[in-house]
């Protein structure tokens, strides 16, 4: 088991550290295994792509870009979330800790933020014509905690319900 800060990270029943406060050095390190590891998997199916790292929040963030038309085959939401979840899993495999990273392909972030914005707007605007709570559809944790942060900076409540996949947030006024 790894340290941090002098003391030991609990494990999850099959010996799996659990997400704690990492440091950023750590957290470099899981970006450069993750980076790998795409890098891998670029060029087994022959493709371009210029990787960029960053930490930042208390997680690694790995851009691809730059690949062209073939990088946009991989930048749809769900290729980008399976890619993600097969990099976590790489990272974990090499880590021992449950890796919290964000990838990111031909800007299919940036994309699907500016469509949760435009969730959040529908949202609040079916608010104001009377509707007393707006469900939103299922999404991930990740784009969740996006919506929840663009709905509190309008002003209103956000809360998740469901369960898995069917997860979900439920948008109305405080």
């Amino acid at each position: 088991m790894s340290e941090q800060a002098g003391a030991a990270q609990p494990q999850d029943e099959v010996g799996v550290e659990q997400p704690g406060e990492q440091t950023v050095e750590q957290l470099e390190a899981e970006g450069d295994f993750a980076a790998d590891y795409i890098e891998g998997l670029l060029d087994i199916a022959d493709l371009d792509g210029d990787l960029d790292l960053s930490v930042g929040n208390g997680r690694a963030y790995l851009s691809v870009a730059g690949g062209g038309e073939d990088l946009d085959l991989l930048s749809t939401p769900d290729a980008v979330q399976a890619l993600q979840e097969l990099t976590r899993l790489a990272v974990q495999s090499e880590t021992g800790r449950f890796s919290r990273l964000i990838l990111d392909i031909g800007g299919s972030r940036e994309a699907r933020a500016g469509e949760l914005r435009g969730l959040v707007d529908a949202a609040i605007a079916q608010l104001a014509a009377g509707r007393s709570e707006v469900e939103l559809e299922p999404m991930s944790s990740y784009e969740r905690k996006l919506v929840h942060d663009l709905v509190a900076e309008r002003g209103y409540h956000s809360e998740s319900r469901g369960e898995g996949r069917a997860r979900r947030l439920v948008v109305s006024e405080r």
